[in-house]
C-alpha cells in the first residue's frame, strides 16, 4: 500500500514567480485552486493507504480536511524535504511500506496518473517523475519511505538520481505529461491555459478574468498513452 504525502504553504504569498502577471490575490486562488485538482485526484484514485497533507497552515487545513485528506501538521514551515520526510516518519510508524509524494500544484493530474504511480513502486525502491524541464521532481515514490534522504529545491531531479546511484538504489523514470505540469512560471501557466482542461484551476483563471493575460504556450501537453 502507498501512503501519498503533499507538502502545502500557506495561499497568501503564494506563486511568486507568478507575480508579473497575477495580482497576489490572484495567486492565492490559484494556489487553492491548484491544490483542489491535486487533492481531488488523489481522493479518487483507488487503492491507497491515505492522503497527507503537511501544513501548518490552518486554511490549507481546512481545504485538506474537507477534501478527505488527513493533516499532517508541522510547527513552522521549514520547506518542501523536512515536509516530505515528516510524511516520511509518519508512513514508517504506521507500517506503511511506501511514499507517493508530490507537490500541491498539478492540476492536470488524474486518479489513474496516481493509480500508475502507487502501482509503480513495486518495480524499483525508487520511482521519479520529472518536471517538463527535467529539472525539478514532480512525484516521487519511495519502498520503504525512508530509503532516499529527499533534497528537492532546483536541479532536484538530478541530484535525487545522484543520491540513488550513491546508494545503488534501483530507480525508475517516469515521464508523465500531466504529472510534469506544475504551475510555478508564466510559461508554465500559458501551457496549463493552452489545455482548457476543465479543472478547478481553470475555472478558477476564468472566474477572476484573466486568461486574456496568458499567452498560448506554444508546446501543448501531450496526451498520455498510459491514460
Amino acid at each position: 500500500m502507498t501512503y501519498v504525502v503533499i507538502p502545502a504553504k500557506d495561499f497568501h504569498g503564494a506563486k511568486q514567480r507568478l507575480a508579473r502577471l497575477l495580482q497576489p490575490h490572484e495567486r492565492s486562488a490559484l494556489a487553492r485552486a491548484t491544490l483542489t485538482d491535486t487533492l481531488t485526484a488523489c481522493g479518487q484514485a483507488e487503492g491507497l493507504a491515505g492522503i497527507g497533507v503537511v501544513t501548518c497552515d490552518r486554511e490549507v487545513a481546512e481545504l485538506a480536511e474537507s477534501l478527505r485528506a488527513e493533516v499532517l501538521w508541522e510547527a513552522e514551515p521549514r520547506g518542501q524535504s523536512a515536509a516530505v520526510a515528516r510524511g516520511g516518519r509518519e508512513c514508517r510508524r504506521r507500517g506503511i511500506p511506501s511514499m507517493l509524494t508530490m507537490p500541491g500544484d498539478i492540476p492536470l493530474l488524474t486518479a489513474a496518473d496516481v493509480e500508475a504511480l502507487a502501482a509503480a513502486q513495486s518495480s524499483a525502491s525508487v520511482v521519479l517523475a520529472p518536471n517538463r524541464e527535467d529539472t525539478g521532481t514532480n512525484a516521487l515514490v519511495l519502498t520503504p519511505p525512508d530509503c532516499l534522504p529527499v533534497a528537492f529545491g532546483d536541479d532536484s531531479f538530478r541530484r535525487h538520481l545522484r543520491l540513488c546511484a550513491e546508494r545503488h538504489l534501483a530507480v525508475d523514470v517516469r515521464r508523465m505529461p500531466r504529472v510534469a505540469l506544475d504551475i510555478d512560471t508564466p510559461e508554465d501557466l500559458a501551457v496549463f491555459v493552452a489545455q482548457r482542461v476543465p479543472s478547478h484551476s481553470l475555472q478558477a483563471l476564468t472566474d477572476l478574468g484573466v486568461l486574456e493575460r496568458c499567452t498560448v504556450a506554444p508546446c501543448p501537453v501531450a496526451s498520455d498513452p498510459s491514460s
